[in-house]
């Protein structure tokens, strides 16, 4: 799972537990410019995830790290698909950020509310 904060102009995530070791990462900051929008879809688990380098994938288990695909980089931490949210970033390097968080609603409202 990952904790979602804003800190100054910056949106922080920090990844818990073991899944540090699934996805190879601990932590990104990513500066609110280039943020462009968060929703929760708890479908996106169903989609594609491409190819994973580095990270893991056990089908209803877990998906985490980096996965790409057409051309894209998309950063993975997902157990619980209906936890799921989905972060859209430009000019970064993953395109897309899909978290698996404690309260997806609320969340997205903490993201909304700093783009505005």
């Amino acid at each position: 799972m990952a904790l979602i904060r804003i800190d100054g102009d910056n949106l922080v995530v920090v990844i818990e537990g073991l899944d540090k070791l699934w996805s190879f990462k601990s932590s990104l900051t990513i500066p609110l410019a280039n943020v462009r929008g968060a929703t929760a879809d708890p479908g996106i688990a169903a989609d594609p995830k491409g190819i994973r380098a580095p990270g893991s994938h056990v089908p209803g288990v877990i998906t985490a790290g980096t996965f790409h695909q057409e051309g894209e980089k998309v950063f993975w931490d997902v157990k619980d698909p209906s936890k799921a949210v989905v972060v859209e970033l430009a000019d970064e390097r993953y395109t897309r950020l899909v978290l698996q968080v404690d309260d997806p609603r609320a969340t997205v409202a903490l993201v909304e509310n700093a783009l505005a």
